[in-house]
């Protein structure tokens, strides 16, 4: 197992993309034009109700409590008090639908993001996903997308509220008080000051602490993932230990970004009200004096709080939108990734129907981890239609290097592989991959029922087509056994399944595909004496009539392929029957008799 700070690692030269980075969300936002335009009506409309509360306030001073005062009784305090009422009532309903909307339009954007990254992954070629942990794949998915919702949902909203806010009783403390209005401008400068300069360094701290928390993810995925291997190896307390640190590390790296953003909040904040403190001060005087009334001193007061409060709000959004803009940053590296396998956009298609003729033209190839070590070098082979070719040789021969260049998880750097003619780069990708059937080594079962699980060969094939593939791969006996059948769930990765049962479900699925082309990866590796005996009947009835490539180590199940085709470092060193390449010794005969002619 690798440890948690393996893996990719961002480029440090990009931990600071500006803040304009989140300009990759408008898309998303824009495509919700009716959701949008309502937010912004409900959040001038709830602007507009606060800018009037201070206004509200005055008249109940002045007019309210003046004419109580000069014997007009309570109804003036009444209907000043009725207004203020119905101001509150104006502004909550205006906040409501202000958060509704906003909220809505968040998950919807969310949802849109993360599904737009779910299908670039998922497309992208073997080659990324062999460089990238899965779980860090997984924490950007969710831990960085769920970063993006308290933007949309939250953190714009607030943002231009208090933008709006800010303005408009900035505007209004001048038409209070052009004197007072011009001492609070001083406040104003100072307060920013702090927000520009921590910006950069909050935003880089937030990256590094995103990086730690998927880190944290990663390595809980990946000992998760292969439970019963840490638990065989009684490893329990040591990667409790190991999760332990790196959840330390992750807290460490963010508590410096929340001491960080702890500070730029308290400095501005500070800033903003003692300005206001000093202004407040200077107009009491003038009230004591008669220069102003104590309505219009409350009404400044107001207003210079709405607009303390917005620039305060302000510097916590803006924190708010540098851990977002260190999230979207990594989003956006994922987003501009490209696949090295590439769709041609006219694709030639494959010859109707598929005959399955296989040819690999001098075929050189080596995997990009490993630019020194060829994989295939000079890979010639010809693969009739019908013939069933097995694929023989020690481990790390470029046998299952030939099924990936076929299947065009990875393209050759020289060469080429042509399908009846066909080459498989001028194809159709989800029609050449259509007319593959794979059972790999090791079986791919998904937290599902056993019938989706066989079912993913053909989506479409009935309940008949799908109970003759069960028969087909002799798994009828232990799926009956199963608690609902075909109806029940095989846990993840196939938990509640041997390996041989595990093995005869991806048997199944590829007789269910029923494909003209079947790459077997020793399909019957995982199987015991009898169960092997039955599945090789049920493959070699399945390869009547079908081009098919075996890559086995065992070579009692290749005696009966139509020709052996031997392999040493990529290369091809000898082919033949089983017979053929006896008589010739090399490197066949060596491991014939390693097996079981000793």
């Amino acid at each position: 197992m690798t440890d948690a700070s393996a893996g990719p690692k961002a480029d440090p030269s990009r931990d600071t993309a500006p803040i304009g980075s989140l300009r990759i969300l408008w898309p998303f936002v824009s495509k919700y034009r009716v959701l949008f335009v309502a937010w912004l009506f409900a959040l001038a409309a709830s602007s507009a109700v606060t800018l009037t509360l201070p206004v509200a306030f005055k008249t109940m001073i002045d007019q309210g409590f003046a004419q109580s005062a000069a014997g007009g009784g309570s109804g003036a305090i009444d209907r000043a008090f009725l207004l203020l009422f119905a101001v509150a009532i104006a502004l909550a309903l205006a906040t409501a639908a202000r958060f509704y909307f906003v909220s809505v339009l968040g998950e919807k954007v969310v949802a849109d993001l993360r599904e737009q990254l779910y299908r670039h992954l998922i497309a992208l070629d073997a080659g990324f996903h062999d460089r990238n942990r899965s779980g860090e794949l997984v924490s950007r998915l969710t831990a960085d997308a769920e970063l993006l919702r308290s933007v949309v949902g939250s953190s714009m909203s607030v943002a231009l509220r208090s933008l709006v806010t800010f303005v408009g009783s900035l505007g209004m403390l001048f038409v209070t008080s052009p004197r007072l209005a011009a001492y609070a401008l001083v406040g104003i400068p100072l307060a920013v000051l702090p927000i520009v300069a921590g910006g950069r360094r909050l935003q880089r701290i937030s990256r590094s602490s995103q990086d730690r928390i998927a880190d944290a993810n990663t390595l809980a995925s990946e000992t998760l993932g292969a439970v019963r291997t840490v638990q065989a190896h009684a490893r329990e307390s040591y990667e409790q230990g190991r999760f332990s640190e790196s959840l330390k590390t992750a807290i460490k790296t963010a508590r410096k970004r929340i001491r960080a953003q702890a500070w730029v909040t308290a400095i501005a904040i500070t800033l903003v009200f003692g300005a206001i403190t000093l202004v407040l001060w200077s107009g009491a005087h003038d009230v004591v004096a008669g220069r102003l009334t104590g309505g219009t001193l409350a009404q400044f007061v107001l207003y210079a709080l709405i607009g303390g409060g917005s620039v305060g709000a302000l510097a916590e959004v803006w924190n708010d939108l540098q851990r977002a803009a260190g999230g979207m940053g990594r989003i956006g590296e994922l987003l501009s990734e490209r696949s090295a396998v590439v769709a041609p956009a006219q694709p030639r298609p494959l010859p109707q129907p598929v005959r399955g003729e296989i040819v690999f033209d001098q075929v050189g190839f080596h995997y990009p981890q490993r630019p020194d070590l060829p994989a295939l070098q000079d890979f010639t082979l010809r693969v009739n239609p019908g013939e069933t070719v097995a694929l023989v040789g020690p481990s790390g021969a470029g046998k299952s290097t030939v099924f990936s260049i076929l299947l065009r998880f990875h393209d050759p750097q020289h060469g080429a592989v042509r399908v009846d003619g066909v080459d498989v780069r001028e194809a159709d990708l989800g029609q050449l991959r259509g007319a593959i059937a794979l059972v790999p080594q090791q079986a791919t079962i998904f937290a599902t029922t056993a019938r989706e699980n066989i079912r993913y060969g053909r989506l479409d094939a009935s309940d008949a087509e799908l109970d003759e593939a069960v028969r087909a791969a002799h798994a009828t006996d232990f799926i009956h056994d199963l608690p609902q059948g075909l109806a029940t769930e095989l846990g993840e990765r196939g938990a509640r399944l041997s390996g041989g049962q595990q093995q005869r479900i991806a048997i199944a699925r590829a007789l269910l595909k029923d494909a003209p082309i079947l790459l077997l990866d020793e399909a019957t590796s995982a199987l015991d004496a009898q169960s092997e005996r039955a599945v090789q009947q049920a493959l070699e009835a399945l390869m009547q009539g079908r081009t098919t490539l075996v890559i086995a180590h065992r070579l009692a199940t290749v005696l009966k392929a139509d020709r052996i085709v031997v392999m040493d470092r990529g290369r091809i060193v000898a082919e033949g029957t089983h017979e053929a390449l006896l008589a010739q010794g090399g490197l066949y005969a060596e491991l014939a008799k390693l097996q079981f002619l000793d």
